[in-house]
């Protein structure tokens, strides 16, 4: 675990502006805090505030907010550590952890061990990527692109846009050529001064059946470089090409794809093809669009669709859901429209309900691919097929109870039930689950199955889903989204207060603050109370430890103040507090005053009684909250 002291130097010696700086160009000077365009949502005015003083920065368009930290998991999709270490390598911290020194030995001996890897996959990747431009059978490679209208234009700088795409887009994920040669990489490596031992645990080299030495695994193949989060090549996957002249007839035929092994720095369930690349564009969209082949994602990002990631061989699994639950909360499948595409959607949902990420489907046409797609009809058909995608529990239970569904035996019938039960009765939503009695009934309806167990079976779970709904949502009520929460009287007056020590607070000193903070009630109180805690100078507040500690609720309106303060000067927010102060006393005190009516009123019909008791009340209340006559 990083130490404390190592957390609170690398924030201290963080120039937040400098940071976010580099990815939002247009941060100006406006006031007390730094404006410009966010980074996390497509917007054309700006409302992305950064306060340097405070090292915080909000959007009050998405409502993003943190510090240095926060913002590197989100922009770069680092964890915690990774962020943290990123920050610190910045400004030459030597990062410290809690741990014994045998505990930190062994961190950094897997650290030197891994950055030694990362080099020498790197090495590959530039042996790679230069034969792609020179080596004479790097023909097939370029026919394989140019087969897929991926073509690298001819670096005479005159290329048009679409060419120009292309050839970033080549450039960006680093494909190239692995020579037909049986060592070709292995001398190059030796020649960098690189252990065939090293070469081979990175999974580029395997020992020779007989005798001693290596050679290389991959070889006349199209190169993808597969990398992390951080732009680090952690392995390959290699595209079988055409067979080279002389090859003897009857030679088996080489599998389509090649892909790495495991090794200490990558686990092909963790990683996704095109993440690298598509961070920005996917925060940028909100959403990602996952595909099953890395030609599919390349030829995507090569004409505009640069929110597209792939799994890596594998189905998507719960690790890959994590990691592009860092960019974005949605995803479109766009897998194939196969049997094998069908079972790969059904696959990734439970992987990506367990990440919390909702998700549709666009179906492709039959015999078709996303590349394929593109070359035949272009850009606007994706778009399309994308515009009118389903949810993906609606197209699972679809598929479930299609057509061939009358032509199948008992057995059949039955597992298909079995997934409509399974997807129907995990929905946690009791507004989703309303539906679950309308399902039914066309199941019912579609395929007349009304007798036999398993639709008793279902009926019955639908019955129970459904009195858990009526329970949870009164028959009539409006939807969860629909209904407003009817703020207290004197909200507004609290959050100017509120607003007052967020933008200074050493006013929590001054005697006459310290006086009418028991007006500020509930969730106020204890924003005015943590934000005390977690003050180490008159104005310092450790924001990150103090967001955390106050009601979610609460935490948009605070983030604002914090990146964003309203008053130039302590004695502009003392004088702004204590104004809304006497205004809420005097709100208070009415409010009483009504009250102690109104219950008058209902105790006796003697209105001249409820005369004098209002009056009294009103003295006591104005005794009690210090209105002046």
């Amino acid at each position: 675990m990083i130490s404390a002291r190592t957390l609170a130097e690398v924030k201290e010696r963080t120039d937040l502006v400098a940071l976010i700086g580099e990815h939002v160009p247009s941060l100006k000077l406006r006031g007390r805090s730094y404006t410009g365009l966010c980074p996390f949502h497509a917007e054309k005015t700006p409302s992305f505030h950064v306060n340097r003083e405070r090292a915080f920065y909000h959007c009050f368009g998405c409502k993003e907010s943190g510090g240095a930290i926060d913002f590197l998991m989100k922009v770069e999709g680092h964890t915690f550590p990774e962020a943290v270490r990123d920050l610190a390598e910045r400004a030459g911290i030597t990062v410290e952890d809690d741990e014994s020194p045998e505990q930190r030995r062994d961190f950094d001996r897997k650290r030197r061990e891994a950055q030694d890897l990362y080099q020498v996959m790197n090495l590959a990747a530039l042996f790679y990527e230069t034969q792609l431009r020179q080596h004479d059978s790097r023909e097939y490679a370029l026919a394989e692109l140019r087969s897929r209208g991926l073509e690298p234009p001819p670096r005479t700088g005159a290329e048009d846009a679409a060419a120009g795409r292309i050839q970033e887009t080549l450039d960006a994920f680093r494909l190239g050529y692995a020579p037909h040669g049986w060592d070709e990489l292995a001398k190059y490596l030796r020649a960098q001064g690189v252990a065939a031992s090293d070469a081979e645990r990175a999974g580029l080299l395997l020992p020779r059946s007989s005798g001693t030495g290596h050679y290389d695994r991959f070889r006349h193949r199209l190169m993808f470089a597969v990398t992390d989060t951080h732009g680090r090549v952690v392995a390959f996957s290699g595209r079988a090409l055409a067979p080279l002249p002389g090859t003897p007839e009857g030679t088996d035929k080489p599998a389509k794809y090649i892909n790495s092994p495991e090794t200490p720095i990558y686990t092909k369930g963790n990683e996704l093809f095109g993440v690298f690349q598509g961070r920005h564009a996917i925060r940028q969209a909100a959403s990602a669009l996952v595909v099953e082949g890395n030609f599919d994602v390349v030829a995507l990002h090569a004409r505009g669709f640069a929110n597209t990631v792939a799994p890596l061989g594998t189905a998507f699994t719960p690790e890959q859901a994590k990691l592009l639950k860092r960019f974005a909360n949605h995803v479109t499948l766009v897998f194939d429209g196969d049997s094998a595409g069908q079972k790969a959607t059904a696959a990734a949902r439970e992987p990506l309900r367990t990440a919390g990420i909702t998700a549709k489907v666009a179906v492709l046409p039959q015999g078709q691919d996303p590349d394929s797609l593109l070359r035949e009809r272009g850009p606007e058909a994706l778009k399309a097929l994308l515009a009118s995608a389903r949810g993906l529990r609606e197209t699972l239970v679809e598929r479930a109870l299609d057509e061939s569904f009358s032509q199948a035996d008992v057995y059949e019938k039955k597992s298909r039930i079995d997934r409509v039960l399974k997807i129907l009765t995990e929905e946690n939503d009791p507004l989703i689950r309303a539906t679950l009695k309308t399902l039914a009934d066309e199941l019912a309806g579609r395929f007349d199955i009304r007798e036999g167990d398993a639709f008793r079976a279902l009926e019955h779970t639908v019955r129970r889903a459904m009195e858990s709904t009526e329970r949870i949502v009164p028959q009539g009520s409006p939807p969860a989204e629909a209904r407003v929460r009817r703020k207290p009287r004197g909200s507004l007056e609290r959050a100017a207060m509120i607003g007052a020590l967020l933008d200074f607070p050493g006013l929590l000193d001054d005697p006459e603050v310290e006086e009418v903070l028991s007006l500020l009630e509930g969730l106020s109180t204890q924003t005015a109370a943590t934000l005390g805690r977690h003050r180490s100078g008159s104005e310092i507040v450790d924001v990150s430890a103090f967001l955390q500690e106050i009601p979610q609720e609460t935490r948009a309106f605070v983030s604002g103040r914090l990146a964003q303060p309203e008053h130039s000067s302590i004695k502009d927010a003392k004088g702004n507090l204590l104004d809304n102060a006497e205004q809420l006393r005097s709100r208070l005190s009415a409010d009483e005053h009504d009250e102690m009516v109104r219950q008058q009123r209902r105790l006796s019909g003697d209105f001249e009684a409820e005369s004098e008791l209002a009056a009294q009340a009103s003295e006591q209340a104005r005794r009690k909250h210090k209105i002046k006559s």
